[in-house]
């Protein structure tokens, strides 16, 4: 199953179309680290994270892990976990992925940029919950959290996120 992301801000797969939340960059060709676009291309969902503590068990095909308190993203491209998940406390710039609101209760990780990584081409690419007003993220794509459970329940190993350019 094929997923699309509009850079209008609508996100559809077979029989739903919702809303999502782009980086505050928009949707760009040529993804750099730091600038706030979401990438654009085709890109395969890899795994879940998600907070077994406030979700329970996670209904998906997909590869998953529920999350610990300890758990992070390197987002330093100066270091050899760039990309990676790592624990913390972790030296290198890091993201918690263990967070007091409820954005990343559930999160896709997209195959963006890690196969291998490339130093400051875009790390830590998601599909999570987004914000109550749909703010801007990051560089992820943000959906509702009961649609982003709804999706999970649907998506299985080689299914794909494919982010329109303007």
């Amino acid at each position: 199953m094929d997923v699309t992301v509009s850079p209008a801000g609508w996100l559809a797969w077979p029989g739903h179309r919702v809303r999502c939340a782009l980086g505050r960059g928009g949707v760009l060709l040529e993804k750099r680290e730091g600038d706030g676009g979401t990438p654009a291309g085709v890109f395969p969902a890899r795994r879940v994270l998600y907070r077994a503590d406030r979700l329970g068990v996670l209904v998906t095909r997909l590869p998953s892990a529920a999350l610990a308190p300890d758990d992070g993203w390197c987002d330093d491209p100066g270091d050899p976990n760039y990309n990676r998940q790592v624990r913390l406390p972790f030296a290198a710039r890091h993201e918690r992925l263990w967070r007091d609101d409820t954005l990343y209760d559930a999160l896709v990780i997209l195959g963006h940029n890690d196969a291998p990584p490339v130093p400051g081409m875009g790390s830590a690419i998601f599909l999570h919950a987004a914000r109550p007003d749909y703010g801007p993220t990051e560089g992820c794509v943000a959906i509702a959290l009961p649609n982003l459970l709804a999706l999970l329940a649907e998506l299985a190993p080689g299914d794909r996120i494919a982010i329109a350019a303007r």
